[in-house]
């Protein structure tokens, strides 16, 4: 799975759990939140004042390193 800022939080939990511990990381703790979890990660960062684009950097990373 390769994720952009379009990708909505929870196809991307879905995919690995572990990922969470990134949004955890910007002060996203409602992750079983429905609203949270159809929201993409450039909606979400805008909420929580955080660099999209460095977000999708740190979970393609770690995705790719499994």
């Amino acid at each position: 799975m390769e994720v952009t800022k379009e990708s909505i939080i929870g196809d991307v939990l879905d995919y690995d759990i572990d990922t969470a511990q990134f949004f955890f990381e910007i002060g996203m703790h409602c992750l079983g939140c429905p609203a949270s979890r159809g929201e993409s990660i450039e909606e979400a960062c805008m909420v929580h004042g955080t660099d999209a684009d460095e977000l999708v950097a740190k979970i393609n990373e770690f995705l790719a390193s499994k």
